[in-house]
């Protein structure tokens, strides 16, 4: 499957307002007065999780008395983010947050390795594809760029055309980067958007669509498997068009689409929808499969890991579901067992799932253990930061940004 699946474009979403208040109102008025019944279900209401405390094991391993492991080192950065997944990568022996400036830090150690002034516009998604990390051009300048992960070397840079404005990367291949950006009309004004690939190699323009009139170029989630580009939208359109034309294969509504990504395994594209988890053929659309949860209750984001495609729901019950089939692996209660926050975002090491919550009260950094679903501990640094959780992992360690924080965790 290819890199940058599920990816952001656009910084608009109802969750992002939420988070962007946050910084300007203190988190009960934020709870109080922002936040729907959906969002108390998910968050939960008082109670206590694990905290953390007790040094690291030597093995790495979580302390046995169930309290998290204290961090390998924590940094200050420059991170600008608003909750999505693709902000914060680990790859090449660094871990990089989005911000500005653009910085990696080396993820054993925690030191700064290099920093990228106006390398990539805060917030906006790190897509990574080939051993090169793709970006929006943080100078503004209708340019998209590649850049050396481990280095911070410049590799590639592209353009759309100056018919065009803010190319922004949505998801990359073996072979092209997908963009889509505003097309500028002859007063300045924008009215549309184009769909456009440019050639990873060359960064030539392969093939470039105008999408329809009233579609927005925010709030892009896309993904890419084989001959199929698939991407949603804040008008409620999955889509699906071919990598090497560019033309729609086809399109439809969803009934309700999440604000976060969704996954793609083989040939199917795995779309949560309020109460439902639906799976549709990526060849024609038609459903395959459909799980359904409690009434009044909604799925988050999912992730797909080893083949085995993990979601939490606003219930605070935590699936492990076979995405050939829709068939439950397993399901916990361990999370409403525990009063704690409902997971968003998750990574797999050996035999523990790491989840990270959205805001900050009764969440954190979540380890499960991976067969049953079973809540080992909670990371949590205590700071209140409004700011959602992102977890990221090179396999060796675990990586948990907190706003400003970055903490690296034994995996």
């Amino acid at each position: 499957m290819s890199k940058g699946l599920g990816t952001t474009v656009g910084r608009s979403s109802r969750r992002r307002i939420l988070r962007l208040a946050g910084g300007g109102i203190t988190m009960a008025a934020l709870g109080a007065g922002l936040t729907g019944c959906e969002d108390e279900l998910a968050t939960g209401g008082e109670g206590s999780t694990p905290p953390p405390g007790g040094a690291s094991p030597e093995d790495g391993k979580a302390p046995a008395d169930g309290k998290a492991p204290e961090p390998l080192w924590t940094k200050s950065t420059s991170a600008q983010t608003y909750g999505d997944n693709d902000e914060l990568v680990a790859v090449d022996g660094v871990v990089i947050a989005s911000g500005d400036p653009l910085a990696a830090f080396d993820g054993a150690t925690g030191e700064e390795r290099w920093s990228l002034p106006d390398g990539a516009v805060p917030g906006a998604p790190l897509l990574l594809g080939d051993g090169t990390l793709y970006l929006e051009s943080g100078k503004y300048d209708g340019s998209v760029a590649g850049y050396v992960p481990g280095s911070g070397k410049e590799a590639w840079r592209s353009r759309l055309g100056k018919e065009y404005r803010q190319p922004r990367p949505v998801a990359v291949d073996g072979e092209q980067v997908y963009v889509i950006a505003e097309i500028l009309e002859a007063d300045g004004s924008s009215h549309t958007n184009v769909i456009a690939a440019l050639n990873s190699g060359t960064g030539k323009v392969a093939w470039k669509e105008q999408r329809d009139l009233g579609t927005q170029q925010n709030g892009i989630h896309a993904a890419v498997q084989g001959r199929y580009l698939l991407y949603t939208d804040f008008k409620n359109n999955l889509t699906v068009r071919d990598t090497a034309t560019g033309k729609q294969v086809w399109t439809q509504k969803t009934t309700k689409t999440s604000y976060g990504p969704f996954v793609v395994h083989q040939d199917l594209v795995i779309v949560p929808q309020g109460q439902r988890l639906q799976a549709f053929a990526l060849s024609d659309g038609s459903e395959k499969w459909s799980v359904r949860t409690e009434e009044f209750t909604s799925f988050r984001e999912p992730s797909l890991l080893e083949d085995v495609l993990y979601i939490a729901d606003s219930s605070r019950t935590l699936w492990a579901v076979e995405p050939g089939t829709g068939k439950k692996i397993w399901q916990s209660t361990a999370l409403k067992d525990a009063s704690a926050q409902v997971p968003r975002q998750f990574v797999k090491v050996g035999g523990t799932l790491y989840g990270a919550t959205d805001l900050d009260k009764q969440g954190g950094i979540h380890a499960f253990d991976a067969k049953t679903g079973g809540l080992r501990w909670t990371f949590n640094d205590k700071s209140g930061d409004y700011h959602s959780w992102l977890v990221a992992t090179d396999g060796k360690r675990v990586y948990a940004l907190h706003g400003k924080k970055l903490h690296a965790l034994p995996a």
